[in-house]
């Protein structure tokens, strides 16, 4: 584990190779123009960006090892042999306090989260580790010392709800961050919010779905402008999967779909219709 001094604040993080590559949180690096990683015995490490995604509230930074000696490396664990009730031990930086260690249970697995860019975080691990500001971005830790999670969150007025990003999402996102420096989603263009749809149409319909994504508006020269998608149009389903709202239209989403025309069904008039829709690639907006 490491301290990540990101110049207006600080956070922790942890070291997965032996080459200096470090996992953080995303917004413990966010708007950093310097980063440096503080070791456990007091080195001080510049670190370069490797990739961040908000989206999962992750990032890839890179210390500069070249000189001293070599920089100890923890394992990333296998998060779907985690279970409810076994030892969680965080390790952090809390409000400054180095290395610090609290311990708890594994409260729930397989838990939502919304990250601070919208997005809904699935696979997230619940614990009842003691997690304060300066925890962010630190190991979450089984007995044996494998991370099981990167810790990302607290409920502030509650107690015992801490939240970590599974490890399993975590290795998966920082393999893209590492070859990409980003994770590719396609986006559509809408501007849209999840309404229920009237049980009458559902039913004249055949809907799989009792609720959809309205289009509010559509941008232009968008994806779905060239799709023929309108004001007041409700999606319903992207590539044969059902969208009962903007949660499971961004799931759909994945940066597979950029560039392949994708069947698209919506609700027109209280009709059901088809479209094809050609998914761009999102672009990263800039801090």
């Amino acid at each position: 584990m490491v301290k990540i001094d990101a110049g207006r604040g600080s956070g922790s993080g942890v070291i997965f190779t032996p080459d200096g590559l470090v996992l953080t949180n995303s917004h413990v690096i966010d708007s950093a123009r310097h980063v440096t990683v503080v070791m456990a015995d007091g080195r001080s490490l510049a670190a370069d960006l490797v990739g961040d995604d908000p989206h999962t509230d992750l990032a890839v930074i890179r210390a500069d090892a070249s000189s001293g000696p070599p920089l100890p490396w923890a394992t990333l664990g296998d998060s779907r042999a985690v279970r409810v009730g076994q030892l969680a031990i965080a390790i952090g930086n809390p409000y400054g306090f180095q290395h610090s260690v609290t311990a708890g249970v594994v409260s729930a697995l397989g838990r939502s989260l919304r990250a601070r860019s919208g997005r809904l975080m699935d696979d997230v691990i619940q614990t009842d580790a003691s997690l304060n500001p300066g925890n962010s971005g630190g190991p979450l830790v089984t007995s044996r010392a494998e991370v099981i999670g990167i810790n990302t969150a607290t409920i502030m007025p509650a107690q015992g709800l801490c939240f970590a990003i599974a490890s399993n999402t975590a290795r998966y996102v920082a393999s893209r961050l590492i070859r990409d420096g980003k994770i590719r989603r396609s986006y559509v263009g809408i501007a849209g919010q999840t309404v229920p749809i009237p049980r009458a149409i559902s039913r004249a319909n055949q809907l799989a779905v009792t609720s959809g994504v309205f289009v509010v508006s559509v941008e232009s020269g968008s994806p779905a402008a060239a799709a023929g998608l309108r004001d007041g149009d409700v999606v319903l389903a992207l590539a044969g999967e059902p969208v009962a709202g903007l949660d499971d239209l961004h799931r759909l989403l994945t940066g597979e779909r950029i560039g392949n025309a994708t069947a698209l069904t919506i609700l027109r008039g209280g009709a059901r219709r088809q479209l094809t829709i050609v998914p761009g690639e999102m672009q990263k907006r800039p801090r």
